[in-house]
């Protein structure tokens, strides 16, 4: 196919600004999702109006999501790949006192959201000519390991790891490849913090290396670029220096 088309959520900044841009600049049609208008308009604009369609979309409302893919369908007719990318933290609190409300909103943002997109892609991509394409998870080095005070992020990404072990069997039947991809140290908004100090296990302060977030855009493209016979089903990419191999 000539014409391959992305949504990617979370896509007006950090990784998802990346991993649109990637995919962009290989030649993919990109629907761009997120909370916020401007930088989604922002992100279209570095593509260009012809490339990007900017939909804001609150993730954490059906009917949002429903209006993004319905959007999709009709503006392309298609969809080959999913880039489950948004998702939120909590306040470093200690697990006792962390809020049910606090709770309730990270695991509707990291995990029910993702699970809701993976429904609308599923049914686009078992319904359409060619059948099959591609959905990446957005997982966390928190997927494998936690950081002090974040049982709520922790816990959600632990899940989407089941999350994409069901739909990768799931799709088998439709061509339809599911892949997760953990990132560590991400130069983000989110993930830059890293660089002023940030909670170790033993209890320290200490800054974090961490990487530009283009790298993280490639690393998508590649895992995008793939032929629906072959599948990245797990790949970490990281900030080499970063304490996560080994004792720190």
């Amino acid at each position: 196919m000539s014409e391959r088309i992305a949504i990617v959520t979370g896509a007006g900044t950090g990784v998802g600004k990346a991993a649109a841009l990637a995919l962009a600049g290989a030649g993919w049609r990109v629907v761009l999702s997120g909370r916020r208008p401007a930088p989604l308009e922002e992100t279209a604009a570095e593509i260009g109006d012809d490339r990007a369609l900017a939909v804001p979309t609150d993730v954490t409302d059906p009917e949002s999501i429903a209006s993004l893919f319905a959007r999709t369908r009709d503006r392309f007719g298609r969809l080959d790949l999913l880039f489950n990318n948004a998702g939120i933290g909590a306040p470093a609190v200690p697990l006792e006192d962390l809020p049910l409300e606090t709770w309730r909103q990270v695991v509707d943002t990291n995990l029910t959201a993702l699970f809701l997109c993976t429904q609308h892609a599923f049914r686009i991509m078992r319904d359409q000519d060619p059948q099959g394409g591609r959905i990446i998870n957005n997982g966390s080095i928190s997927a494998h390991a936690p950081r002090p005070n974040s049982i709520a992020y922790t816990a959600t990404k632990h899940a989407v790891t089941g999350l994409t072990k069901a739909t990768s069997l799931d799709g088998r039947a439709y061509d339809i490849a599911c892949g997760q991809i953990d990132i560590g140290n991400a130069d983000t908004p989110m993930g830059g913090k890293m660089k002023a100090g940030v909670p170790q296990a033993d209890g320290s302060l200490r800054a974090e290396a961490v990487m530009d977030p283009d790298h993280v855009g490639q690393a998508v493209l590649t895992m995008a670029s793939l032929p629906l016979e072959a599948n990245v089903q797990f790949m970490t990419i990281m900030a080499t220096k970063m304490p996560f191999v080994g004792r720190g």
